[in-house]
Parts: structure tokens; sequence; C-alpha cells
């Protein structure tokens, strides 16, 4: 995956043109031309866990890559402007047609995502969001369905990205409920 760093994908300067740009030292892309700097930093993400009545963990099913296919978590980026927790609203709404009533902090795990051809770097925040109304559930947005499972049921291997299964580590962890295998 280091193929597609941004210090490997990106050779012009967004500034002056010069295809002069190359990695510095802390994280940024400096043009040797111009010298201007583009750091390369995490974008907000965040990852939502909701349990049914039953106690079952409602996991989505990912529509596109990466990782179309497998496990997630609902949630997706931090829109400019808005707070981590405005997006946990925004990101259950979009993809389940679901409103919470309330959004407790997990936790948080460092992940890479490759999209585009390209290494963006994200920064994935874990809340668990209570859902109290289940009945207007729809699948939108990126996502090509839902499951719901129990917690001895859940296979970490089936979970799209390693962010996403420290999230649900974290969870298990601080609920004090049984770990997935």
């Amino acid at each position: 995956m280091n193929e597609f760093f941004p210090s490997n994908v990106w050779r012009y300067c967004p500034w002056c043109g010069a295809k002069s740009f190359r990695a510095g030292d802390d994280n940024y892309l400096q043009c040797g031309i111009c010298r201007k700097k583009f750091y390369i930093n995490a974008s907000g993400a965040v990852a939502c866990i909701i349990e049914s009545p039953q106690s079952e963990i409602l996991f989505t099913r990912r529509a596109f890559e990466p990782a179309k296919g497998m496990l997630d978590l609902p949630g997706g980026f931090v829109s400019p402007d808005e707070t981590a927790e405005e997006a946990v609203k925004r990101e259950i709404k979009e993809e389940l047609n679901l409103d919470t009533t309330s959004v407790h902090y997990i936790g948080s795990s460092h992940n890479r995502y490759l999209y585009g051809g390209i290494v963006y770097f994200t920064l994935d925040l874990g809340f668990r969001c209570i859902v109290t109304d289940f009945t207007g559930m729809r699948v939108a947005d990126d996502v090509d369905g839902y499951v719901f499972l129990p917690h001895h049921r859940i296979n970490l291997q089936e979970i799209c990205f390693p962010s996403i299964r420290n999230i649900l580590q974290l969870y298990f962890a601080s609920s004090g409920g049984a770990d997935a295998k």
C-alpha cells in the first residue's frame, strides 16, 4: 500500500506547478521551487455501534470499494464545519434512515483508507449510539445491506478495516460484554 501514499502519488506542486513536490520529514510534502508545504493529516471519520433491543450489534454491508461486501459499522467521514457527534447523527440518518437519541464516545483508532489510487489517513472515532425505533430502517448512500449479530457471532475477520475491529474491541472491553471471535 506504500505505493499509494501521497508522497508517491502527488508529483506536482499545487501552488506553482513545479515537478519538485517531495516528502519532508514530518508528514508533509514540500515544493523544491516555491518551498510551500502541504501537511498530510488524518481525516476524521465516525463509526457507530448500535445495539438492538435484543443486544445484537447492527452492521452494514459496504456497497463500494474499498472492502466492498464486507461488514462495517454505520458511519463515515466528518464534514468540514461539523462535529463528530453531528456526523454520527447525519451518517446514521443517511445510511439507515434512523434517528439517534444519544451518542457516547468509546475511543479511536487510526486507519489507512485506500480510495481512488491514494491512501487517506483517517482517525476513526467510535461511538455507542442509542436508537429506539427501527421501523423506518432502510439502506441508502454507500450501504448495500445490514445485519444484526449477537456478540458471540461476530467474526472480526469479516469486518472491513482494522480500525473498526479495534473500535469493536474497545466497546466490548468498556461494556463488559462478550468479545467477538
